[in-house]
Parts: C-alpha cells; structure tokens; sequence
C-alpha cells in the first residue's frame, strides 16, 4: 500500500505532519490514483496531435479509451470515488480548462508568427508535451486536493 506523502520537508509545523494522509469517510487513508493512470488522460490531451501526424493513430486511440475505460472499472475502481471528487474540484477543473486554452492558444501564436504546426516532427513534439504537461498537472491537482482532504480531517479532529 502507497500513501502520499503530504510534505516534503519534514520539519512541518502546521496541524498537518509529514505522515498524515487523508481518510476516507470509514476512517481508512484515501489510496490515491497512481501517475501511471494519469498517462491515459495524457494521451488523450495529445490525441489531436496524434492523429495529425498519423492518422491511423485512431484506432491504438480507442483503445487506449477502451482499456482506460476497463481499468477504471475493474482494477481502480476503489478509487473511482477519489477520481469523482478530483473532477468535482475547481482546481482540477482549472487544469482541464488550462490545457484547452495552452493548446488553442499555441497553435494561434505559433500561427501568427508564421511557425504553425504543420509537420509530423512538430504535432509528436506537440503531442509529447502536451501528454507530460497534463500528467503533471493531475498529478499536481490530486495531490493538492489530498493535502486539502488531509488538512480538514485534522482541523476537524483537533
């Protein structure tokens, strides 16, 4: 079993130690989704690109879908609860928001500066950070949304 940890120092003086983690309402510590699960969110931000470089890139895309789908629903599904109340959270929200606006308004800029994207080299080097910039980001926001979860269960137990 993981936990995450909530600081990285561990000299921590506020209600929250280094140690806590969040419960769940059944007092047992919320298991967060692994980083690896966020790669299908990330391939998925990245599919526009994909499929500009290769179109025939559909079809491993629906399957991605289909297995992120599967996982989500057998292996994970314990956490599917976490993965509702992330969605349900403004700061996710402002990710999925974000990567919108970073991805319309780069091929814009790009575009006026006469630099659009046009190539395969290009929309993979697009599709790649796009893919990390997203796994990053919902890994960040999970983890801030647990830190949150954890600081109200110990304001709350004092």
């Amino acid at each position: 079993m993981t936990t995450l940890p909530l600081a990285q120092d561990s000299r921590q003086t506020g209600p929250v130690a280094a140690t806590e983690t969040a419960k769940t309402t059944n007092g047992g510590p919320i298991k967060p989704l692994p980083v690896w699960f966020f790669a299908f969110e990330g391939v998925m931000s990245s599919a526009y690109d994909l499929l500009r470089a290769y179109p025939q890139a559909m079809y491993a895309l629906i399957a991605v879908a289909v297995v992120n789908i599967g996982i989500s629903l057998t292996v994970l599904r314990p956490r599917v609860r976490l993965a509702k109340r992330l969605w349900r959270g403004k700061g996710t929200r402002k990710v999925a928001i974000g990567l919108v606006l970073l991805r319309v308004g780069a091929h814009v800029v790009l575009g006026a500066l006469g630099l659009a994207v046009a190539g395969t080299f290009g929309h993979l080097l697009f599709a790649v950070l796009m893919s990390a910039t997203t796994v990053t980001l919902l890994w960040y926001a999970q983890r801030t949304a647990l830190r949150a979860i954890a600081r109200d269960d110990a304001l709350t137990a004092a």
